[in-house]
């Protein structure tokens, strides 16, 4: 049996962690935390600590799980370059699972990225269009950067020199060697991803559609099973599955 604890537990992932996890024969959730709950008290009785809170709340958390040597997930988004460097550091003391998004389908496509770009070489642009609810607070998606990044990195790019996050106006021709992010908001989307490989006379597409957070959450509850008893280091979904 492990022992989790929920940052973030009244939110519409903490509520389908709870869900999730109550189906788990050897899972038990000892602590749920909100805006205003005691934190360190939760963080103490648990074994490992599962964040879907807000991106602000993150450092604060690990300063806690490291402060208590217990493990973390990190599932919360839109930090920062200096805020993840920040948050990275812990890594030193506790081990944690740090993703952009915990489905496995997700994680298998950006396998498949990488997997494709390095195939389809430079004569192929690059467009990742993302989708999701209209109350998502920071865009791109993570997810969308995670997939922009890998395309930057098989093409030994920096993604901030080359990212062109939509188009408007008289912008010129596309370069060859821009990474175009797209981020469309509404209704009640849960995520949807394309990376877009175009070149003349052909088109490839790799999409992944989630229709329910329970792919999130049971992502989520695996990499706690999984980050029990690692040693302390930064790891994602890709290490979880065994896709490194």
């Amino acid at each position: 049996m492990i022992t989790l604890a929920i940052i973030g537990s009244k939110g519409r992932m903490g509520q389908m962690l709870l869900a999730c996890a109550a189906r788990e024969a050897d899972l038990q959730v000892v602590g749920q935390v909100d805006q205003g709950d005691d934190l360190e008290s939760a963080v103490a009785a648990a074994q490992v600590v599962i964040d879907f809170s807000l991106a602000e709340a993150t450092r604060p958390v690990a300063a806690c799980c490291a402060a208590h040597r217990k493990p973390l997930v990190i599932g919360t988004t839109g930090h920062a370059a200096g805020e993840k460097a920040e948050i990275a550091k812990f890594q030193a003391l506790i081990p944690m699972v740090w993703s952009a998004n915990y489905s496995t389908g997700v994680n298998a496509l950006f396998w498949l990225t990488r997997k494709a770009a390095e195939i389809l070489g430079p004569g192929f642009d690059l467009e990742v269009v993302e989708m999701h609810h209209r109350h998502k607070k920071d865009a791109p998606s993570g997810t969308a950067t995670t997939l922009a990044e890998i395309l930057a990195a098989v093409r030994h790019q920096q993604l901030a020199e080359v990212a062109r996050h939509g188009r408007v106006g008289l912008v010129g021709e596309r370069t060859a060697t821009e990474i175009g992010l797209h981020a469309l908001r509404g209704g009640d989307v849960v995520g949807d991803h394309t990376v877009m490989f175009a070149t003349a006379g052909e088109r490839v597409e790799l999409t992944h559609r989630a229709t329910s957070r329970a792919t999130l959450a049971n992502g989520a509850l695996r990499a706690a099973r999984w980050v029990f008893g690692q040693p302390p280091g930064l790891y994602s979904m890709q290490d979880v599955l065994g896709l490194k």
